[in-house]
C-alpha cells in the first residue's frame, strides 16, 4: 500500500476547499489528487476535526511468536551445525511447529543466527584428482 499523502498537502487541499477556491473536483484536479481523496479528507475533517492520515494498521502478526523463537533458539543450541533443512525437520517433528522454510529463515535472522543452506559436498577419499600424474 502506498504511503499517505503528506500533512502539508492535506492541509493545502483542505484550505483550498474550505476557502471555496473551487468544487471538490476542481480542488482535486488542481492538486493532482483523486476526487475520492478530497471527499474523504473533507469527511475526516468534519468528523474528527483533523486532516492527518489514519495511523498504520499494524500489518500481519509475525508467524513465529516469542515462544516459537525460543524453540528455534533452543533447537539451534542443541544442534549448532544443523543445516536449515535439518533444523526445519527437527522443529516440525519434535516441537510440532508448522513452519515454512522462509518463516524459519526469518526467525533465525531475527535471532541473529546464521545457518548453512545445505550440506557441504563430501570430500573424495582414496581417489586421485583428475589431471594429475601418478608418482
Amino acid at each position: 500500500m502506498p504511503a499517505p499523502y503528506s500533512l502539508d498537502l492535506r492541509e493545502r487541499v483542505w484550505a483550498a476547499y474550505h476557502a471555496k477556491e473551487g468544487t471538490e473536483e476542481e480542488v482535486a484536479e488542481r492538486f493532482g489528487v483523486s476526487l475520492s481523496f478530497v471527499r474523504d479528507l473533507v469527511r475526516r475533517k468534519r468528523e474528527i476535526g483533523s486532516v492527518a492520515p489514519k495511523p498504520h494498521g499494524g500489518g500481519r502478526p509475525p508467524a513465529l511468536d516469542e515462544q516459537g523463537l525460543e524453540q528455534v533458539a533452543q533447537a539451534v543450541a542443541e544442534v549448532p551445525d544443523a543445516t536449515l533443512e535439518e533444523l526445519l525437520v527437527k522443529l516440525r517433528r519434535q516441537e510440532r511447529l508448522r513452519l515454512s522454510r522462509t518463516v524459519l529463515w526469518r526467525g533465525l535472522e531475527s535471532l541473529q543466527l546464521t545457518r548453512k543452506k545445505e550440506e557441504p559436498p563430501r570430500e573424495r577419499t582414496g581417489h586421485k584428482a583428475r589431471g594429475t600424474a601418478a608418482a
